[in-house]
C-alpha cells in the first residue's frame, strides 16, 4: 500500500511513494518489479530522494536488487533526509527490483525515481526544467510517465514552453514524446516572452504563466502541418458521417448539421449525429496515403447548442473495409483520446507513433447532451515503399496427433507475417514535409527560386545606374555657366591655359598684340576666340567655365597702343562702328543696373608688367561722347589716372597692392555717380 505515481514501460517509466510530494504514511510497504528486453541492463535515478534516517534505515529505507524474486541480490540500501545520489544505479542483468518501507516517522516526502535501459545515457526525471541546464540547445531522454499530477507547465507550441516548466511534461503536452513511452527530446532555450498561454493537449493542461527571462521550444521532424479540412483542400465528398442530425425550428427553417460542416475555424454549425451513441462516426477520406501525427477538436462553437464530444476513438485503413482501432504499442487496450471539455476550446492529440493511412473515422465514446464536433487533422505527405516479400514456407502435411498443433502454427506465422507487413512499411526513411496540400516540387521551382531574385537584383542595378546617369548629365549643365563655351568647344582650352604657367622669364618681354575696334568689330561672334587665340599674348585668353572659380576673372581684351594704364568705361555696346555682341560679355537687361561688372585682369602678377601699374579694362572708349545706355540718361563714368583720389569708382583689383587702398582685397559694387571723383569726356 505504499506505491505511489507509476508507469512502467518497456523501455523506461517513472516510479515515486505514495503521497508523494508530500509526507508519506507510516508502517507502508511498496515494492516494484521492472524488466526490460533481454540482453539489456537498468539504470535508475533519482529526482528526489527524503527518507527518514532516524533509525540508521532500519524501518525507512529504499533497497535496490538485481533480479526479481528469491534469488535476487542487493545492490544498495538507502535512507536520508535531502540525499543527493551522485550518477546512477545500474543492475547487472534485465531485470531489477526496488523496494520502499516506511516506518514510523514525522516527516520525509519520500521519493520520485525514473528509470530507462542503459543505452540512454542522457536519461532525466520528471522533475527536471529547462533552468537546471545552462546550454542553449541539448538533447535528453524523458521516461515514461511524466504526466504527473504534482508538475505543472505554462505555454503551448509554437511560441514556447516558460523555463520553470517540467520538460518531459511539457515535450508530452507539445506531441514530441508519449506519456506511455517516453523518448528522446531536442531542446532550444530562447529569451522569454511577457505571457504564455494555456491549452489542452494530450491529456495535459497547460496553465497561463506569466513573464520569465528564457522559454523553451523543441525541435521536430516538422510533420505538423494541416492536411486539409479547414482550408477545404479536401472537398465535401470525401467527408461523410454515419448519421446527420436534422431538424425544423420554429419558422419552419430546416437544419442540417452535414458532415462537411466539420470543419475546425468554419463558421457556423458543426457536423452533429441524428442518434448519440457509441456506433457513430465521422470519416475522412484524404484521397491517398498520408502520415497523420494528430488532430484538434472542438464541440459545436455555438452558444445555444451547448455540444461536444469529450472521449472517442481513432480508427484508420488504407481501404475503408478493414478498420484498425489506434493502439499505442506494447498496449493490449484500444486508447481513448481526451476530447473537450466545453464547446469552444481547440483540444489537440498527436499520434506516437503516427498513423499512416489514406481513411479515418472518428468514434466518440462519450459527448455532452448531443455529439457534434469541428475537425482538423495533422500530419504531412508520405512516401510509401513496397514492403518486403515474404515467402511462406511450405507446410507438412498434417498428422491426426498434430492436427490441432499444426492449425495453430499456422495461425501464429500468418499472424506475425501480418503484424510484420503492417509495422515495416517501408525500407527507408520516409521524406517528411509539412505542408497541408500535396508537395510539388521539381527542379523549375528551384530554378526560379534562384533566377527571381537575380532578375530582380539585375533590373534594381540597371534602374540605379540609369537614375544616376540623369542626374549627372543634368548637373553637368548646370555646371556650364553663361558665359562659358559649351563642352564642344573647348578644344583649346589648354592653350588659353599655358600662358598662365611659370614658363616664361620676365626678362624677355613679348610684342604684345593689339586690336582695334575696326577689326573686333567685322568679326563674327564666332570669330573673336579664334583671333584671340592665335599666339600667346599678355592678356588671358578665353577662360573656360569650369576653372574661372581657380584663376580669378580676367579680362579677354587688351586696351590701343598708347592708351594709359587707366579705366575708360564708355558703353562698349553703343560704339560708332557696327555694334559686336561678344561672345563672354552680354548687354545688361533693361531692368538692370546701369553698369556691367566689368571682367578685370590682374596684371600685377604678370611677369611683363611692371609694379604699381593699375588693372586695365577690357573695354576700350571709342568715341568724344559716351553714347547713352537704352533706357537710360546717364554718362558713363570713368576712374581717373590719380592713385590719390579717396573714393574711386572701382576698387583696386583683388592681389593687387594699390597705393591707396592696400587693405582692400576684393572687389566693390561700383560706386554711385555722386561719389566719383571726377568724369573724363573724349
Amino acid at each position: 500500500d505504499g506505491c505511489g505515481h507509476t508507469v512502467l514501460g518497456p523501455e523506461s517509466g517513472t516510479l515515486a511513494s505514495i503521497n508523494y510530494p508530500q509526507t508519506s504514511p507510516n508502517s507502508t510497504v511498496c515494492e516494484w518489479e521492472i524488466r526490460v528486453k533481454p540482453g539489456q541492463r537498468v539504470q535508475l535515478k533519482f529526482g528526489d530522494f527524503d527518507i527518514d534516517d532516524s533509525d540508521s534505515c532500519h524501518s525507512s529505507y529504499l533497497r535496490v536488487h538485481n533480479g526479481i524474486g528469491p534469488t535476487r541480490t542487493e545492490i544498495g540500501k538507502y535512507c536520508g533526509f535531502g540525499f543527493q545520489m551522485d550518477g546512477l544505479i545500474t543492475s547487472k542483468t534485465n531485470e531489477i527490483t526496488v523496494q520502499f518501507m516506511s516506518g514510523t516517522h514525522t516527516s520525509g516526502r519520500g521519493f520520485l525515481a525514473a528509470y530507462s535501459t542503459t543505452d540512454k545515457s542522457d536519461l532525466i526525471t520528471c522533475l527536471d526544467n529547462a533552468s537546471h541546464f545552462s546550454e542553449p540547445e541539448f538533447n535528453k531522454y524523458c521516461p515514461a510517465g511524466c504526466v504527473i499530477p504534482f508538475a505543472d507547465i505554462s505555454g503551448t507550441i509554437p511560441h514556447g514552453y516558460r523555463d520553470s516548466s517540467s520538460l518531459c511534461m511539457a515535450g508530452v503536452h507539445a506531441g514530441v514524446v508519449s506519456n506511455t513511452l517516453g523518448g528522446q527530446i531536442n531542446v532550444v532555450i530562447s529569451k522569454g516572452i511577457p505571457y504564455y498561454e494555456g491549452s489542452l493537449a494530450n491529456n495535459v493542461t497547460s496553465k497561463v504563466g506569466p513573464l520569465s527571462t528564457s522559454l523553451f521550444t523543441f525541435k521536430t521532424s516538422g510533420c505538423y502541418g494541416t492536411l486539409g479540412m479547414e482550408s477545404g483542400v479536401i472537398p465535401d465528398s470525401q467527408i461523410t458521417a454515419s448519421s446527420i442530425l436534422e431538424w425544423s425550428d420554429q419558422i419552419g427553417h430546416v437544419n442540417i448539421w452535414k458532415p462537411e460542416n466539420a470543419r475546425l475555424k468554419r463558421v457556423g454549425p458543426p457536423w452533429a449525429a441524428f442518434i448519440s451513441d457509441e456506433h457513430q462516426w465521422l470519416q475522412i477520406d484524404l484521397n491517398k496515403e498520408k502520415r497523420i501525427t494528430g488532430i484538434v477538436t472542438t464541440g459545436s462553437t455555438l452558444a445555444e447548442y451547448y455540444y461536444y464530444v469529450s472521449a472517442y476513438r481513432i480508427l484508420y485503413s488504407d481501404d475503408a473495409q478493414k478498420w484498425t482501432v489506434y493502439r499505442e504499442p506494447a498496449m493490449d487496450k484500444d486508447k481513448i483520446f481526451q476530447g473537450n471539455t466545453e464547446l469552444y476550446q481547440e483540444v489537440r492529440n498527436n499520434f506516437i507513433p503516427p498513423i499512416i493511412a489514406r481513411f479515418f473515422r472518428i468514434n466518440p465514446l462519450k459527448w455532452h447532451q448531443k455529439i457534434a464536433m469541428k475537425v482538423e487533422l495533422l500530419g504531412c505527405q508520405f512516401s510509401i515503399g513496397r514492403a518486403p516479400k515474404i515467402t511462406m514456407p511450405p507446410q507438412p502435411p498434417p498428422q491426426n496427433k498434430n492436427d490441432d498443433k499444426n492449425d495453430d502454427f499456422s495461425d501464429d506465422f500468418i499472424h506475425s507475417v501480418k503484424t510484420l507487413l503492417q509495422t515495416d512499411k517501408t525500407t527507408f526513411t520516409p521524406e517528411i514535409k509539412n505542408t497541408t496540400v500535396t508537395p510539388s516540387v521539381t527542379k523549375d521551382v528551384a530554378l526560379a527560386a534562384v533566377l527571381v531574385p537575380v532578375l530582380v537584383m539585375v533590373f534594381t542595378t540597371l534602374i540605379l545606374i540609369l537614375v544616376c546617369a540623369w542626374h549627372w548629365r543634368k548637373r553637368k549643365k548646370k555646371t556650364e555657366g553663361t558665359y562659358d563655351l559649351p563642352y564642344w568647344d573647348r578644344a583649346g582650352w589648354w592653350k588659353g591655359m599655358k600662358q598662365f604657367l611659370p614658363t616664361k622669364s620676365a626678362e624677355h618681354e613679348e610684342t604684345p598684340v593689339r586690336y582695334s575696334s575696326s577689326e573686333i568689330s567685322h568679326l563674327r561672334s564666332r570669330e573673336v576666340p579664334t583671333m584671340l587665340q592665335t599666339e600667346s599674348a599678355e592678356y588671358a585668353q578665353p577662360l573656360v567655365g569650369g576653372i574661372v572659380g581657380t584663376l580669378h576673372q580676367r579680362s579677354t581684351f587688351k586696351p590701343e597702343e598708347g592708351k594709359e594704364a587707366s579705366y575708360a568705361d564708355l558703353d562698349p555696346y553703343n560704339s560708332p562702328v557696327q555694334e559686336v555682341y561678344h561672345a563672354y560679355a552680354e548687354p545688361l537687361p533693361i531692368t538692370g543696373p546701369e553698369y556691367a561688372t566689368p571682367i578685370i585682369m590682374d596684371m600685377s602678377s604678370h611677369p611683363s608688367t611692371p609694379l604699381g601699374v593699375p588693372s586695365i579694362s577690357t573695354f576700350k572708349a571709342a568715341g568724344n561722347q559716351a553714347p547713352p545706355l537704352v533706357g537710360t540718361y546717364n554718362k558713363l563714368l570713368s576712374r581717373t589716372d590719380s592713385t590719390s583720389s579717396a573714393r574711386a569708382l572701382y576698387d583696386t583689383p583683388k592681389g593687387q597692392p594699390g597705393p591707396g587702398a592696400a587693405d582692400e582685397l576684393v572687389y566693390q559694387v561700383p560706386q554711385s555717380v555722386a561719389h566719383s571723383t571726377g568724369t573724363k569726356d573724349e
